[in-house]
This record gives structure tokens, C-alpha cells and sequence, in this order.
């Protein structure tokens, strides 16, 4: 493993997050990101979004909410 730096780890951020890069390009970012405050504090930030994200997209709206949505959408596909 080498130390990728910055502008490589920083490219591939959000697809380190996702878990998409392959083993090797991983632990070099993982390398580089132990190494550098600024890359780690960016990788913070991402990966405290992508939870938050992953926790709203599992919430579902009330029922009411719902029905209401699909009367004002189903009104309007009638009046075009």
C-alpha cells in the first residue's frame, strides 16, 4: 500500500464511502486518510451525510401525509 494523497483520496471520497472501490484502492485512501487532517475531517463530513441520509430514507411518511400526496398528484395528471 503507498499513500494515494489528496487529490486521489478526495476523487474517490464518495465512492470510498460507498464501499465500490476495490480492495487496493480502499486501503490506500484508508492509509492516506490516518495521515491527513484535511482529507480525514472531508471524509467525516461524508460519511456523517451518508448515515443521515441512510436514517431518513428508511423513515416513511404518515398515511394521511401519503393519501393527500397522491390526491393532489392524481389532480393534476387530470388536468394535463
Amino acid at each position: 500500500m503507498t499513500d494515494c494523497g489528496c487529490e486521489k483520496a478526495k476523487a474517490e471520497l464518495e465512492e470510498y464511502l460507498h464501499n465500490e472501490l476495490r480492495k487496493n484502492d480502499a486501503a490506500d485512501i484508508q492509509e492516506h486518510l490516518a495521515s491527513c487532517p484535511d482529507c480525514s475531517s472531508e471524509h467525516l463530513v461524508g460519511r456523517t451525510l451518508t448515515e443521515v441520509m441512510q436514517r431518513a430514507c428508511k423513515e416513511t411518511a404518515p398515511e394521511d401525509l401519503r393519501d393527500q400526496v397522491l390526491i393532489k398528484l392524481r389532480a393534476l395528471q387530470a388536468s394535463h
